[in-house]
């Protein structure tokens, strides 16, 4: 099936850059810079930014200014602003923070969930629903993020049925979307279409996105699957930034700017203006001190 035939002529893109693209880098960016990062990519036509975590900062030490980011940035009509909340404390904070809509987070993996937020996954289910349904009450989306749905560092494969369950629990709890993380960037397209089968057979596929990570080269080979498959929602990380602090082996997310490139020349559109989102990746290059793995940004700023 030719993938113009399936997908959607619009594609939303979940901008995390400001959160999953810094929480894994060895240097802090000051306040003041993640503040000027998300005020630039609110006027790029990015519609949804994830601006920041609420963890313990002693998990996340990168992350540690998230009240201070959240309060300080521009808010520009028609962006949504998310942030990661583990908890009812981070939610208390992201609560006085004012964001527009709550993550809540586990993964497919039991290994990994309690590496990730040290407890099994049946002890984090009373977690993450008081989170949602205190969000929900508070008048916040819901957005969920399922870890190592394509494979585990610790476990190696991940079953389907697993996952189908995880969804239908999370699902349950009032989540407007459910992001499907390939953590450690091991799924390949046939993968993809086997798991995007078997959910899309009890799901909507407007109830998704996908969360790649480009280990192995193959972020947008999946995301070209996944369009074909009927998915219209991805996240990406300008620069190609991006890693998780608890999954060995997990590189860069995929880049915004490489996927918008594609995403145009097939004449599929997002509504982001491609040369003013460039110029944002060469700040955050600049801040970060390196060259970011994005291919959009080999040519030189």
């Amino acid at each position: 099936m030719n993938i113009n035939d399936r997908v959607e002529k619009y594609i939303n893109i979940n901008e995390v850059v400001p959160r999953d693209g810094l929480q894994n880098e060895s240097i802090i960016l000051p306040t003041k810079d993640k503040i000027a990062l998300i005020n630039q990519l609110s006027y790029t036509g990015v519609k949804y930014i994830e601006i920041t975590s609420f963890v313990n900062p002693r998990w996340i030490p990168s992350l540690a200014d998230a009240l201070e980011v959240a309060k300080g940035i521009e808010r520009v009509p028609g962006v949504k602003y998310a942030a990661l909340v583990p908890n009812l404390k981070g939610l208390e904070r992201a609560l006085k923070a004012e964001v527009d809509e709550v993550s809540i987070f586990l993964s497919a993996s039991e290994t990994h969930n309690k590496k990730n937020i040290n407890k099994s996954i049946n002890q984090t289910y009373p977690i993450l629903r008081e989170v949602a349904k205190e969000a929900l009450a508070a008048g916040k989306t819901v957005r969920a993020y399922l870890s190592t749905v394509f494979g585990c560092p610790y476990e190696g494969s991940i079953s389907v049925d697993q996952v189908v369950a995880i969804s239908e629990i999370l699902f349950d709890m009032g989540i407007r979307e459910l992001s499907l993380g390939d953590t450690v960037g091991v799924a390949h397209p046939s993968q993809i279409e086997e798991v995007l089968e078997v959910l899309l057979n009890r799901f909507s596929a407007k109830g998704f996105a996908m969360h790649f990570h480009n280990t192995r080269g193959m972020a947008m080979a999946n995301v070209l699957k996944s369009l074909d498959m009927g998915i219209v929602s991805f996240d990406s990380s300008l620069g190609g930034l991006g890693g998780c602090p608890y999954a060995p082996g997990a590189s860069g997310n995929l880049a915004t700017d490489d996927l918008l490139y594609m995403l145009h020349g097939m004449n599929i559109q997002t509504g982001i203006d491609d040369n003013r989102l460039v110029k944002v990746a060469c700040y955050i290059q600049e801040k970060m001190n390196r060259k970011l793995p994005s291919h959009s940004l080999r040519s030189g700023c």
